[in-house]
């Protein structure tokens, strides 16, 4: 798909002679129209609930939401935590599992290599009050955590060992990348078995906006408005078709 996105793109600007995009700079500006994208999905989610909640959203093929949530789920990872210290773990990063989260969704505690449950998050001024009390406080059946910064504490603290402790997560997309050969006259053929090529990960239908967005980098790039409208008025009829 992204070589389709970027021959678009190119197609449009060079149609009226506005100039070129290196590859470099088609990567960046590719990188972030597909972070763009990705970011309005959830606010489109939370649109669909609204409209559902309200009784004006449809059902079976005309359900917004259900398509939604698969695209979402596409980015959906389940993987262990890091521990670092004792009942502290690491939050998902690239090092730790290979990619930073968008949304920590879920907590999975087990002991032993039995699953316990899901644990709970609550605020870092109320675990104080919760550990405090017999009733309240945190236990194997029914766990808690906590976050600062990029940690996670678990409690109670008997989950204090190497994968006791997993995360359900929406990671970001990886950053795309359009990958070439140079030839013989000096233009970039493209070339998708370089090691570093990477498509975007969005589905092919958002294909459109994506060529939209990039026009919108690329106009404030070469500073030519014209394209920069041309692709906000393509954004504004694949939104309207939403």
């Amino acid at each position: 798909m992204i070589n389709s996105v970027r021959n678009t793109v190119l197609a449009i600007i060079n149609k009226n002679n506005y100039g070129y995009i290196s590859p470099s700079d088609f990567n960046l500006f590719a990188k972030q129209a597909q972070l763009d994208i990705f970011d309005e999905y959830f606010y489109s989610y939370n649109q669909q609930i609204n409209k559902e909640n309200s009784r004006v959203s449809g059902t079976e093929y005309a359900d917004i939401k259900k398509g939604i949530e698969e695209v979402i789920d596409t980015f959906s990872v389940t993987a262990p935590l890091a521990q670092i210290a004792l009942n502290v773990f690491s939050v998902p990063t690239t090092a730790s599992t290979g990619s930073d989260y968008y949304l920590l969704n879920k907590v999975l505690c087990s002991s032993a290599g039995i699953y316990k449950g899901e644990a709970e998050q609550v605020s870092n001024s109320k675990i104080t009050l919760l550990n405090s009390s017999l009733l309240t406080a945190p236990s194997v059946a029914y766990p808690a955590y906590t976050q600062e910064g990029n940690n996670i504490s678990i409690f109670p603290v008997t989950y204090n060992t190497v994968g006791d402790i997993q995360a359900q997560y929406i990671r970001y997309p990886l950053d795309p990348k359009w990958t070439y050969a140079t030839i013989s006259n000096g233009d970039p053929l493209f070339d998708q078995s370089q090691t570093d090529y990477r498509d975007f990960e969005l589905p092919i239908d958002d294909s459109n906006n994506l060529v939209a967005k990039i026009l919108q980098y690329a106009g404030m790039s070469i500073r030519e408005g014209d394209v920069v409208k041309f692709g906000q008025m393509e954004e504004q009829i694949e939104n309207q078709q939403q």
